[in-house]
C-alpha cells in the first residue's frame, strides 16, 4: 500500500556507500555501472522497509560515483570477467557456469524526500537518517553486499544527512552547493536525452532514414575518420599537398550508454495467467530493455537538486487508447533544460 503525501520537501544523502560484487551486466548491450533501474528499485525497497510509521516518502534517487572497480582481466587488449567457480553437481560433474560480471562500488546516494511533521525537529531527521543507513546496511544494492567502512581508513566515516529544502530558491541553491561539495571527489550520473535527440536531427540531414538506433550507436562509440589535410612547407617552396589524417569526433563530455527502463512486448495480462512468474497476484507483462544517453558529471557543475534526481514513471493504463506500455527512468526535462553541460 503506498504511503500518503507528505507536506514538507526534504533530501537524504547516504553518503560513501561500500557496495562489493554488484552488477556489472546492466543490459543486454551494455556493461559497467549498474542499470539506474537497481537504484530506483533500491529506494522502493527501502521505502518499504522503513514503513509508514517512518513519516518519509522517497521520492527520487541521484546517484554519485566516487570509486569503480571492475572484477575484469586486466592482460591485453580484451577483457573478460573474473567468474566464480561454481560447485559441482550430485553426481561429481562441473555446474555449467553463468557469465556474472561483478563490480566493487564507492558511491553517495541523495534522495528526494517528503517529510512529516513529526521530522520538523533536527534531533528527529538526525535519529532517522541514522536509522535509514543502518537499515541500508542488511540491504542488497544492485545485487551487491553494502559493506561497512574499512576500520583502516584515515578518512573518518561521513553520517548520513536529512535536511529540509528550503522554499527560497536562493537557500536551495546555497544548501545544494554545500551538498556538492560533500559528494566531491565524484561524477555524478544525470540524463542526456536530449543529445540523443539532437545527433538524430544531425544524421538525418545526410540520410533521412537514420533511426534513434542509429543516433544511439553513433553516440555509444569513438568515432574517428580519415581527412584530407594540407601539408606544406613555405621556407622549402613546397605546394600544399592532400594526404589523409585520421580525426576523432569531438564528445559533448564523458557521455555514455545506459539503460533506463523497460518498454512492453505483450498487453497486461492477468494476475497469475502465466506459469512460472515470480510473483502470482501481480498482472504481468513481457518487456525489453530501454535506452538512452546518460553523462558522468561533477556535482559542481550542477545548480540545483531536481538536476540530480531520477525518478520512475509508467504509461501502462489499459483503459487508455495511448498506452505505450512504458516503465522508464527519467530526470526532470525541465531542471536541466536551461543548464549547459
Amino acid at each position: 500500500m503506498s504511503q500518503p503525501h507528505l507536506p514538507h520537501r526534504g533530501m537524504l544523502l547516504l553518503p560513501r556507500i561500500r557496495v562489493q560484487n554488484a552488477n556489472a551486466i546492466s543490459s543486454p548491450l551494455t556493461w559497467g555501472f549498474p542499470a539506474i533501474t537497481a537504484f530506483t528499485g533500491l529506494m522502493t525497497a527501502l521505502e518499504r522497509r522503513l514503513g509508514p510509521q517512518a513519516g518519509i516518502n522517497l521520492l527520487g534517487v541521484g546517484v554519485v560515483c566516487h570509486g569503480f572497480e571492475a572484477q575484469v582481466t586486466t592482460d591485453g587488449y580484451t577483457r573478460a570477467f573474473r567468474l566464480t567457480r561454481n560447485p559441482v553437481l550430485q553426481d561429481g560433474s562441473t555446474a555449467a557456469i553463468v557469465e556474472e560480471g561483478r563490480v566493487h562500488l564507492d558511491i553517495s546516494l541523495v534522495f528526494e524526500v517528503r517529510l512529516g511533521d513529526a521530522l520538523l525537529g533536527d534531533a528527529e531527521r538526525e535519529a532517522l537518517a541514522g536509522h535509514i543507513a543502518q537499515t541500508l546496511g542488511s540491504m542488497r544494492l544492485a545485487g551487491g553486499s553494502v559493506m561497512p567502512p574499512l576500520p583502516s581508513s584515515p578518512r573518518r566515516p561521513q553520517r548520513a544527512l536529512l535536511a529540509l529544502v528550503p522554499d527560497d530558491p536562493q537557500e536551495q541553491r546555497e544548501q545544494f552547493r554545500r551538498l556538492a561539495r560533500r559528494l566531491m571527489p565524484g561524477f555524478a550520473l544525470i540524463s542526456r536525452d536530449d543529445l540523443l535527440q539532437q545527433r538524430l536531427a544531425e544524421l538525418r540531414t545526410h540520410d533521412a532514414r537514420a533511426g534513434t538506433l542509429d543516433a544511439w550507436l553513433d553516440l555509444a562509440r569513438w568515432t574517428s575518420r580519415a581527412v584530407a589535410a594540407p601539408t606544406a612547407d613555405a621556407q622549402a617552396g613546397d605546394t600544399p599537398d592532400d594526404h589523409a589524417a585520421w580525426v576523432t569526433d569531438p564528445r559533448p563530455g564523458w557521455i555514455v550508454p545506459i539503460p533506463v527502463g523497460f518498454t512492453a512486448l505483450s498487453p497486461l495480462l492477468p494476475a497469475g495467467s502465466v506459469a512460472n512468474a515470480r510473483d502470482m497476484v501481480t498482472p504481468f507483462r513481457f518487456v525489453e530493455t530501454v535506452w538512452s544517453i546518460g553523462q558522468w558529471i561533477s556535482p559542481h557543475r550542477l545548480q540545483r537538486l531536481s538536476e540530480l534526481i531520477w525518478q520512475s514513471g509508467h504509461d501502462h493504463d489499459p483503459a487508455q487508447p495511448s498506452d505505450q506500455g512504458l516503465y522508464r527512468c527519467f530526470i526532470d526535462p525541465q531542471a536541466t533544460a536551461a543548464t549547459p553541460y
